[in-house]
């Protein structure tokens, strides 16, 4: 069985047809991530899996909840995405093909990257990694080696440290190409310097703590 994980953070306005969408394609698991609006009920009554923190704890702390109730539930793989709609449900079709077929990690590459701290770790995961995009939102895992690791993340790495991990334990990882839409609402994630600044340390904590399984 295949599971999509969406974190979601006060995503009301999106979330009930993110997870509409998702539902022909994987099992929707929706990490209500201590949300203050209707976003647990909406995505609840759209269908989903609701996982809810009773409080905000953040983007990694949210995949991991999602991904390790996948494996809970006996998924064989999870494809995490986005919850504000700018991932189109329709390319998990792509991302379960290639781990159906042997990948390891399924790692998207976006059309376009929003701040050139994203583009400075693409540029940077290409050269060491052979990986083009690590920071995009959408990617395809094998949970078999997450459950053998048994974490996710262990330094706020923005959804990047278990794909490093992959990367340098030779594990097979394919690209699938990722349009992004427009978002629904205000990003999460923020603007402004501190979004780089974040970007730009895990970047620079990857490259030293992120070791092979």
């Amino acid at each position: 069985m295949v599971a999509a994980v969406i974190p979601a953070f006060n995503e009301a306005k999106s979330i009930a047809a993110v997870v509409e969408g998702v539902k022909q394609y994987a099992l929707p698991i929706v990490v209500d991530d201590g949300s203050y609006d209707e976003t647990a009920r909406l995505a609840a009554q759209a269908g989903a899996v609701v996982v809810s923190h009773s409080r905000n704890q953040g983007y990694d702390a949210a995949l991991q909840t999602g991904l390790f109730k996948a494996i809970e539930l006996d998924c064989s793989f999870a494809i995490t995405m986005d919850a504000d709609g700018q991932h189109n449900p329709a390319g998990l079709e792509s991302f379960k093909a290639a781990l159906l077929q042997g990948a390891d990690l399924v790692v998207g590459v976006r059309d376009r990257h929003q701040r050139f701290s994203e583009s400075l770790f693409a540029v940077t995961g290409k050269l060491l990694w052979s990986m083009a995009d690590p920071l995009c939102g959408m990617k395809g895992y094998r949970l078999s080696h997450l459950k053998r690791l048994g974490h996710f993340d262990s330094y706020t790495s923005i959804g990047t440290e278990f794909a490093l991990r992959c990367a340098r334990s030779h594990l097979r990882i394919d690209s699938v190409p990722v349009l992004t839409r427009d978002r629904t609402g205000v990003s999460r994630f923020g603007a402004g310097l501190k979004p780089n600044y974040r970007i730009l340390r895990a970047l620079a904590i990857g490259l030293f703590k992120a070791k092979a399984f």
